[in-house]
């Protein structure tokens, strides 16, 4: 039985298992897609009918920035990890010279009291989303190889990295900052960083929102409003009382696609920040739920393939965007729900935003990349085949030594009239100068008739050629 065509079945579909799972990422991203887009549909028509006379103004614009990210995501996903990982520190501190591009006067675009954008024509992007897929990669490449580099070059980035935070935090951000700092807490925690120094890295973030609220006024009124939104419900607790009202609306069932009425001048921002309350409005109890479990299948699905990952570093990228991806959905809901703090983040892959869709979708790209390395990587260890002796095909011309057998006292080793050795030695052994001749050989001695011989078998007789 070979066992070697049952191992070559065994990769095979390990093979398969890996294709699998990349091409179930791209499904499950454009099943995301779609979703959102329907959901953006319903929840931006009122308002963009009542600002610009054209329902589907938002649809249309997200439909570019889609198609714009799905190009971006496309060449993530068809290039090498170390091909893209070479451009991630100067995209990290590009993205950084474009926050800090958002405090100059009369360059920055404020709104609603942030200043978070910068102007490109007639469309607004926000740095601080652009930073997403740089940061993942930068500091999955630290943490992958931490002990490859000089203590020097790992201050260096980690004060890179706090710089990051902190620019994003004086926008003010404050949403985005937890993400960001949360992410590279959980790829620090994944890399198998000592427990000392993370628990001192969290209380250090720790210390900088609870400073950032105490600073910001607004911040703390969102938290006052957060533990009692009933009592504030016609100011800081606004936004939240109505969120509630859209999501208890839904009931079971839902009031059906289109059918919500707080998004009709009601729930503010009901494309972007709460755009979880218009869906929850419409599909119902039973459609959140359902959306639940497609984050849960989309993060376990994520997880297997940074579980699979061929290197630390890849397995870290992909740990970097499921958090990115779920985790900013999760604490969306939450802030829908009034589980945490009123904030602004959009749900990725849904909400009104090309910064955010881009970022998002080039994130997808990346835990689609590190699924289709690990498939390469099994292609290639499925050519590796066992070296196997080469077999005698009959009809070759390959010589064949046969040997005529010798007398079993015959293996010392006997000088030879001609002076040659025969025996188990194949050096010539000569007597000593003035040594007597050997006497009464007989038997033993190997002449050249029972000496061993080579026999070539009977076939074509083999053509010389003859150098010029």
């Amino acid at each position: 039985m070979n066992l070697n065509r049952f191992a070559g079945v065994a990769n095979f579909f390990s093979v398969q298992d890996w294709a699998l799972e990349a091409r179930l990422l791209r499904w499950l991203t454009m099943l995301w897609l779609a979703i959102g887009l329907v959901v953006l549909f319903s929840a931006s028509y009122p308002v963009a009918d009542a600002e610009v006379g054209d329902g589907a103004r938002y649809f249309k614009i997200q439909l570019i920035w889609i198609l714009v990210g799905l190009l971006m995501s496309r060449w993530v996903a068809r290039h090498p990890l170390k091909l893209i990982m070479q451009f991630s520190g100067l995209g990290l501190f590009v993205c950084l010279g474009l926050i800090v591009a958002t405090y100059i006067p009369g360059l920055g675009v404020t709104v609603n009291g942030a200043t978070r954008w910068l102007p490109i024509g007639p469309f607004l992007i926000q740095p601080s989303e652009l930073l997403k897929p740089f940061l993942i990669l930068q500091s999955a490449r630290l943490f992958g190889h931490w002990h490859n580099f000089r203590v020097g070059t790992r201050w260096l980035w980690l004060a890179v990295f706090a710089l990051c935070l902190v620019a994003i935090l004086v926008q003010p951000n404050l949403s985005t900052t937890a993400v960001c700092g949360l992410t590279l807490w959980l790829i620090a925690v994944a890399s198998g960083q000592p427990y000392r120094q993370l628990m001192m890295t969290a209380g250090a973030g720790f210390f900088a929102a609870v400073v950032s609220v105490s600073i910001k006024a607004y911040q703390r009124e969102r938290i006052i409003s957060f533990l009692d939104p009933w009592s504030h419900a016609s100011d800081n607790g606004y936004q939240l009382v109505q969120s509630l009202y859209a999501i208890g609306s839904g009931g079971l069932w839902g009031t059906g696609f289109g059918m919500g009425q707080q998004k009709l001048g009601y729930l503010p921002i009901q494309y972007t920040d709460f755009i979880f309350s218009v869906y929850a409005e419409e599909f119902g109890f039973v459609g959140s739920i359902m959306l639940l479990l497609f984050l849960a299948v989309f993060s376990t699905v994520a997880l297997l393939v940074a579980l699979k990952a061929k290197s630390s570093v890849n397995r870290l990228i992909a740990i970097g965007c499921m958090v990115f991806l779920v985790g900013q959905s999760l604490i969306h809901i939450g802030v829908a729900t009034g589980s945490l703090p009123t904030t602004g983040l959009p749900f990725p892959l849904m909400s009104y935003g090309g910064s955010s869709m881009m970022s998002s979708l080039v994130i997808a790209g990346l835990l689609i990349r590190v699924a289709r390395e690990a498939h390469e990587a099994n292609i290639v260890a499925m050519t590796e085949q066992p070296l196997r002796p080469r077999r005698h095909r009959p009809g070759s011309r390959r010589r064949r030594h046969v040997q005529q057998p010798v007398p079993a006292n015959a293996a010392a080793v006997v000088p030879h009239p001609a002076g040659l050795a025969t025996g188990p030695s194949k050096k010539s052994v000569r007597p000593p100068l003035g040594s007597p001749p050997p006497k009464d050989l007989g038997a033993d001695l190997v002449t050249p008739a029972t000496a061993p011989r080579l026999i070539r078998k009977p076939g074509r007789k083999r053509k010389r050629i003859r150098s010029i």
